[in-house]
């Protein structure tokens, strides 16, 4: 995908600050973007507008706002860059643990633009990537008790030793065209009814 595939929202509630954004933006080849001047509603809006990365500006991240703000990445699921006038350690890590790709303190510079959206979308790209490999080992794992459950079943109720239980399981899985969690979660379901 090039930048002038992306859709880019830019959430600022200054116009002349939005503006040097969009020119940043305009410069670096990104040509799909969008405005929310204003706050209200901002996660709705959001998820209507559908961007691919959000830049969101403003000054001072403090109290409602920033928390308002800071909603944005956890719903929205997107690449999102934040420039702010001014921070303190607990915006910064309010900003990653809700998490902004790219945080930029007292930086808003039009040249600087292209190169905060490259970093947010990257850092957005390593971290769902992450988040993805955990889920695989996390659902893995619940199969894999699963399974042991299932073979535990089996070596009790039928007097099998623990490799026998696994080609039993494994052979039924193949000759009925279903995965060994399966044929595993029916002998459990079937042994909760004897």
């Amino acid at each position: 995908m090039t930048e002038a595939d992306l859709t880019i929202l830019i959430i600022d509630e200054n116009r002349g600050r939005a503006a040097i954004l969009e020119e940043g933006l305009r410069d670096a080849g990104y040509l799909n973007i969008s405005f929310l001047e204003t706050l209200n509603n901002v996660v709705d809006r959001v998820c209507t507008i559908n961007p691919d990365v959000i830049i969101i500006d403003i000054e001072k991240p403090t109290g409602e706002a920033l928390d308002t703000v800071l909603q944005i990445p956890r719903e929205a699921k997107r690449a999102v860059a934040m420039f702010v006038d001014s921070s303190d350690s607990a915006v910064i890590d309010a900003a990653v643990a809700a998490g902004v790709g790219a945080l930029v303190v007292n930086g808003l510079a039009k040249d600087r633009v292209k190169h905060v959206v490259d970093i947010a979308i990257s850092r957005f790209k390593a971290f769902h990537e992450l988040h993805n490999r955990l889920q695989e080992a996390e659902t893995a794992l619940a199969d894999r008790k699963i399974i042991e459950q299932a073979k535990g079943i089996l070596m009790s109720q039928r007097g099998l030793t623990e490799a026998d239980a696994y080609a039993l399981l494994r052979k039924t899985a193949m000759n009925e065209k279903k995965r060994i969690v399966e044929i595993a979660r029916s002998i459990i379901t079937a042994s909760k009814l004897i």
